[in-house]
């Protein structure tokens, strides 16, 4: 698979890897990385790299919206090939480590496989490793609040529910939102279009993703950047209540 490298906004590009996405920022050569796809998405991730005028070792942190293996996948690599930073949220560090995990099950997902797309997206899962465990041997949790001092000056926002430690990433200049799991705007399973919560299995506390939709609303922006899904453009705010609008 190739890389599809979108660029979104001034130095702001979108990667649609395997099912998920990953955000490339850039400041010069040096780049910020939010999340880094399924393991088998590594050949399109260096790609993408690549293609901003970048490389590995260009990468001044790894930034991850949760440690689910379809965000994670790559990180680890990273990490003990060329040094790079892994930083989530203080809740998400333990699950980045593996001390326990906050994902769907095998059986879980077998119980759904009459639902529509279901069993295509497991086949797409499996060929790409995302039942592999690839923990991170030392992620690190970044400052509790502001900006961090990394290519895009991205704002952590801490948005539990998806799992305890999910955040977005706040880009205020820029009006982007890197929302992760917590609003995507489609998934291989959904039958919607838009702005969107991911179906209910995927969630570990699906009242709190439902109450995180405030948190996301409450962010200046109009440029989301999700998940899953490609680029929507327009008020965050009316993306979140949109999703919210269609999860009861």
């Amino acid at each position: 698979m190739s890389a599809d490298v979108r660029q979104v906004a001034d130095g702001t590009y979108l990667v649609h890897g395997g099912n998920t996405n990953w955000v490339i920022l850039t400041d010069g050569d040096a780049v910020t990385l939010v999340d880094t796809g399924y393991p088998g998405d590594r050949r399109a991730l260096l790609e993408s790299l690549a293609a901003v005028g970048s490389s590995p070792e260009a990468v001044a942190a790894v930034l991850i919206t949760h440690a689910h293996n379809d965000h994670l996948g790559s990180a680890e690599y990273l990490r003990a090939t060329h040094g790079t930073p892994v930083l989530l949220h203080e809740a998400e560090v333990p699950h980045a480590r593996r001390d326990y995990l906050q994902q769907v099950s095998v059986g879980t997902v077998l119980r759904n496989a009459w639902r529509p797309g279901v069993l295509p997206w497991m086949r797409h899962v499996l060929r790409t490793g995302g039942t592999e465990q690839h923990p991170v041997t030392a992620p690190a949790a970044f400052p509790a609040d502001g900006a961090l001092d990394l290519p895009g000056r991205p704002v952590p926002v801490h948005t539990p529910g998806h799992t305890d430690g999910h955040c977005v990433y706040h880009l205020p200049d820029a009006g982007v939102v890197i929302s992760g799991d917590a609003l995507v705007s489609g998934h291989a399973i959904s039958r919607t279009e838009g702005p969107q919560l991911l179906p209910d299995l995927f969630h570990h506390d699906r009242a709190g993703a439902v109450a995180s939709l405030d948190v996301v609303a409450g962010l200046e922006g109009d440029v989301l950047l999700p998940g899953h899904g490609p680029v929507h453009r327009g008020p965050v705010k009316d993306a979140a209540d949109l999703a919210r609008e269609r999860a009861f």
